[in-house]
């Protein structure tokens, strides 16, 4: 089958700058792809490669098998973009905005038309059609991106920080709207800051730091390579100094000596266990946290994690 993105060895400069350093990685058609990474990082740049919005030194950028540059035309039709500001005409009605789009990409006028009705229905903007953006809320200026993304049912819909600024509800409006969108068979490529929102929804996560991938896999798969299991010792009465066989296991000791916490590893917690009982310390409870795909993110762009902080 073929991918429905496929870079290899992208390299990306502005003036003296290396935005993309050998950039390579593939998205499989269906996939739920998430692409993540610090501010700076090289994300942006990507999707306006991918889009034709932005040229590149070296390498070879494909959607569904098509060049974007030789084929630009082809790529552009296949995707469905969604920015991360706000880009529409100030003089347009929300309808106007999706007729245009449909407009853009050669689709007969009653057939924008009914296009365009379908989508306004299907985020709540019926009501809204003749109303200018600017009198729409922040919401629903969000949901205005999307459904103009969408207006040319793309086989692929890139999605770049879709639900930056937006409320508890509405988040998770979009995500089930997402979701379907992708069990209908259309693939996402999510660009997103909210580290839980991609471990939620995406099947496949790309890290990329400072214009380089430095990870491409499942999304279980990355949590489980990156992070373990976080152990934490609840006691019953306080440890004021950590026992010395316990030092080299990278135990912390916290909440002033009643709590041990330490990562799991091979044979940790039987070694904790012997030198606390060998002390005299009983425990009160054990609880184990799981690891996230933000515990996985922080240790690959090496940002240290902190779990607790001493009273």
């Amino acid at each position: 089958m073929t991918p429905a993105v496929s870079i290899h060895s992208l390299t990306k400069f502005y003036r003296k700058f290396k935005a993309l350093d050998q950039v390579s990685f593939e998205v499989e058609e269906g996939d739920f792809f998430g692409f993540l990474g610090p501010n700076g990082a090289g994300k942006t740049t990507t999707i306006n490669v991918v889009t034709g919005l932005a040229n590149y030194k070296e390498g070879d950028v494909r959607i569904f098998g098509y060049n974007v540059r030789s084929d630009y035309r082809k790529t552009r039709a296949l995707i469905g973009l969604v920015p991360q500001e706000f880009n529409f005409d100030p003089f347009l009605s929300a309808e106007q905005i999706l007729l245009f789009e449909g407009g853009y990409f050669g689709y007969p006028w009653r057939e924008a038309k009914k296009r365009a009705q379908e989508l306004l229905e299907s985020f709540d903007l019926a009501e809204k059609r003749k109303e200018g953006y600017k009198r729409l809320s922040g919401g629903m200026k969000r949901r205005l991106l999307i459904a103009r993304a969408l207006m040319h049912r793309p086989k692929i819909l890139i999605l770049d920080e879709p639900t930056a600024g937006v409320d508890l509800e509405l988040r998770h409006r979009l995500w089930d709207f997402l979701r379907r969108l992708n069990r209908d068979g259309t693939t996402v490529f999510l660009t997103t800051h909210y580290i839980e929102e991609a471990e939620k929804l995406c099947n496949r996560i790309g890290v990329i730091h400072e214009g380089k991938i430095i990870a491409l896999d499942p999304t279980d798969v990355l949590i489980r390579k990156m992070a373990r299991d976080r152990v934490e010792l609840f006691l019953k009465k306080p440890l004021y100094e950590l026992p010395r066989e316990l030092v080299s296991l990278d135990v912390a000791l916290r909440d002033s000596g009643r709590k041990l916490q330490f990562e799991e590893k091979e044979e940790v917690v039987p070694r904790v266990l012997k030198a606390l009982h060998e002390k005299g310390y009983e425990i009160e409870h054990i609880d184990v946290r799981r690891p996230t795909l933000e515990d996985a993110f922080l240790k690959l762009t090496k940002k240290e994690v902190h779990f607790d902080i001493d009273t």
